[in-house]
């Protein structure tokens, strides 16, 4: 099979800086027929390794995209918010925080009013406002529109009412993290209260809490977080990303089965989360075979055993970055994608022939990338290969008459600001 010609490639670039606070301004002077007190903007995500752990206390190790959502906004004396988003053709939402509760707000604004929401539960003086959203995050790609669009509206608030978390981007790096950690919990509860999405806080922190040039070592038990170094380039290497194309979704029943199965088990063997039977010095063997006896057993060892492997595979991915074998991740990333293709069942085809077609035209390693059930995958590619590559998966694509993906090169990028 030949490569696919590369100019026949959709690349989905970022914004510079520059531009994206360009567009949300003009938006927002357009439609809303006002200056705003400022823009701010916030990065999606991929995940390298650590999938699924977020919400059974493991670890996860992201980075944030250089692709941001931008947030133009104005404060207002009332409780009234007016909402526009130059990705929605449905015009100026208007929503009152007085009126916003669990099941009362749909679609993207959700994200938004939830933010406010959830800052006022925790006890923030938080009023009404105006807001004009642009967005290069990709939507539905699994590289975590909704946790960009939730931090820039975080920041944003955090500014405009004085609120003091997120503090100031020094050198790609936030200057307060434990304000940031806030932020990231609010916006946590917004999402899985006000938008009904059920997702852990991996998220959330790489898009307020990360730092360029870094990957973003999360412990989802305490909130702690580590900067590993993440440098591809000196190594001769790239991160490719494989926007599948197909439609992905956390406000969904797959997710939610998910997430119940795993607290199902934990329930069984008696533990808080997952990550005690991960940190069990005896081995997760004992924890499977209690669980096998149950109705459901067959079912929930291979859940649990994609959660304890794979926070051992995060540890085994940082120690090899730490140890400058970097080339060396490639292995771990194709056993997360076979666990989560045959234990955690997340996968799905698009993601199989990506990650299979990157592997077969020279990558070092491929997994699926976020929640699952469509999404992205991502590749360890040679630098000099990215195109090469990229025209592999699409050609793969084409020959299963598959929707042409999109691609990206990620690097790692500045959290919210």
């Amino acid at each position: 099979m030949t490569d696919r010609p590369t100019d026949d490639l959709t690349w989905t670039a970022a914004w510079d800086r520059a531009t994206g606070e360009e567009r949300a301004r003009a938006l927002f002077a357009r439609v809303l027929d006002a200056e705003p007190d400022g823009v701010w903007s916030a990065p999606g995500r991929v995940n390298l390794i650590g999938e699924h752990t977020d919400y059974n206390g493991g670890l996860a190790l992201p980075v944030a995209l250089p692709h941001r959502t931008y947030a133009a906004v104005r404060r207002r004396d009332d409780d009234l918010v007016r909402l526009v988003s130059a990705q929605e053709a449905s015009g100026v939402r208007e929503v009152r925080l007085a009126d916003v509760a669990p099941g009362t707000v749909d679609g993207w604004a959700a994200y938004v009013v939830g933010v406010a929401w959830a800052l006022r539960e925790a006890g923030h003086d938080v009023g009404g406002f105006d807001v004009a959203i642009d967005s290069c995050v990709p939507f539905g790609a699994g590289v975590s529109s909704s946790a960009a669009l939730e931090a820039a509206v975080a920041v944003a608030l955090d500014a405009v009412h004085g609120l003091g978390l997120a503090g100031d981007v020094v050198d790609g790096a936030a200057t307060d993290d434990a304000g940031r950690a806030a932020l990231a919990e609010v916006c946590v509860r917004a999402e899985n209260e006000i938008a009904g999405a059920p997702t852990g806080g991996m998220d959330q922190a790489a898009s307020l809490r990360a730092r360029a040039d870094h990957a973003l070592l999360l412990d989802c038990r305490d909130g702690r977080v580590r900067h590993v170094p993440f440098d591809l380039a000196a190594h001769g290497l790239a991160l490719l990303v494989v926007d599948t194309r197909a439609p992905h979704s956390h406000v969904d029943g797959e997710y939610a089965q998910r997430r119940a199965a795993c607290e199902r088990a934990a329930g069984l063997l008696g533990v808080a989360t997952l990550r005690e039977v991960a940190d069990d010095p005896a081995g997760p063997d004992g924890a499977l075979d209690r669980l096998a006896a149950a109705d459901d057993g067959a079912v929930l060892v291979r859940r649990v055993r994609h959660v304890v492997t794979e926070i051992d595979r995060v540890t085994t991915f940082v120690g090899r970055l730490e140890a400058g074998d970097v080339a060396g991740v490639g292995p771990v990333m194709d056993a997360s994608h076979a666990s989560l293709r045959d234990d955690y069942a997340v996968s799905c085809r698009e993601l199989d022939v990506a990650v299979e077609a990157a592997r077969a035209a020279g990558a070092l390693g491929a997994r699926m990338t976020g929640g699952g059930f469509g999404g992205s995958a991502i590749a360890l590619v040679p630098a000099d290969a990215v195109e090469r590559v990229a025209g592999a998966v699409a050609t793969a694509f084409a020959a299963g008459d598959l929707r042409a993906p999109a691609f990206a090169v990620a690097v790692a990028a500045p959290p919210a600001g």
